[in-house]
C-alpha cells in the first residue's frame, strides 16, 4: 500500500496530509489500490475491462455504479502488503419500469497481515443504450435539511486525476464527446465513489472518529460543471446537486 499514492489522493481532494509506513489509510481510499490493469484488447467500448472477462456479459452496454455496502473492520495501513479477493456473487437481468437492466453484485474482501480489514459489497447496474430522443427520468429531490453541509466543486482535472488514481478507464469521466454523444449525458459524470469518498471524510471530520460501516446508493448523476452539497445528519448522509437533486444517499456508522 504505497504511501505516495495515498498522499496523491488526499492532494487531489485538497487535503494536506502526508503518510509514513504504518499510518492508517483514509476510509474508502482502498479504491486507489488493487488495479486491474488490462491490455487494450481486453477493454470494452467504454474502456472498462470488457464484459465476459470478470463481469458476465448480460447484453447491456452502459455501466453505472449503483451502490455499495462497506464494513471497516480494521484500519488498512500504508507501507504494508495487502490482498484483495473479489467474487461475482450475483448477476441478474431484469425488466425495469423503463426497460431492461442487469444488476451485478461483486463481493470484495481485503486482508492485511492475515487480518480481514475491509468487506465490501458493490452493486453495478447495466443498461441498454439510451434513445437520444427520450427524456431523462425525473431525479429524486431532497426536502431534508442537513445538520452539517459543505459545498464542493468539480472540474475535468479533478475527475481525470481521480480516474487515474483508481485506474478507472470509464470514458464518461474524462471523454466529453463520448459522455455526451454515446451515453447521452450533459457533461462529464462525476464518479459516484468520489462523492462517497468526500462525504465519508466530511462525516469523520464532523464526528471525530473513523467509520466502522458505510452504505450508499447512487440516485442521480452529477455533471463535472455542477457543484454538490455534502450533507450529514447523524447516521444519515446524502449529496445534493443543483435544485436539491439527490445524487447519493447513505448511512454512516
Amino acid at each position: 500500500m504505497d504511501p505516495a499514492r495515498a498522499q496523491a489522493l488526499m492532494a487531489t481532494l485538497g487535503v494536506q496530509q502526508t503518510f509514513a509506513p504504518g499510518d492508517a489509510l483514509a476510509s474508502f481510499a482502498h479504491h486507489i489500490y488493487f488495479w486491474d490493469a488490462r491490455p487494450p484488447q481486453d477493454l470494452g467500448r467504454d474502456c472498462h475491462p470488457r464484459l465476459g472477462l470478470f463481469i458476465p456479459d448480460l447484453g447491456l452496454p452502459r455501466r453505472m455504479w449503483a451502490g455499495d455496502s462497506l464494513e471497516f473492520l480494521s484500519p488498512l495501513r500504508v507501507g504494508i502488503p495487502a490482498v484483495k479477493t473479489s467474487k461475482v456473487t450475483d448477476a441478474q437481468r431484469k425488466q425495469g419500469r423503463s426497460g431492461p437492466l442487469a444488476i451485478v453484485t461483486v463481493d470484495h474482501e481485503i486482508t492485511q497481515e492475515g487480518k480481514t480489514c475491509v468487506r465490501e459489497r458493490q452493486n453495478i447496474v447495466y443498461l441498454p443504450d439510451r434513445d437520444p430522443d427520450a427524456p431523462w427520468p425525473d431525479p429524486p429531490v431532497t426536502n431534508q435539511r442537513a445538520a452539517h453541509a459543505q459545498t464542493v466543486d468539480f472540474n475535468p482535472t479533478l475527475l481525470f486525476r481521480y480516474s487515474a488514481l483508481t485506474f478507472n478507464g470509464h470514458r464518461i469521466h474524462y471523454d466529453l464527446d463520448y459522455a455526451r454523444h454515446v451515453e447521452g449525458y450533459a457533461g462529464l459524470v462525476t464518479h459516484g465513489p468520489l462523492l462517497a469518498q468526500m462525504v465519508m471524510l466530511f462525516w469523520e471530520q464532523i464526528y471525530g472518529r473513523t467509520l466502522t460501516a458505510f452504505d450508499f446508493r447512487m440516485t442521480a448523476p452529477l455533471m463535472h460543471f455542477e457543484p454538490a452539497t455534502l450533507c450529514v445528519d447523524g447516521e444519515t448522509v446524502w449529496v445534493e446537486g443543483p435544485g436539491r437533486r439527490q445524487c447519493l444517499v447513505g448511512t454512516a456508522r
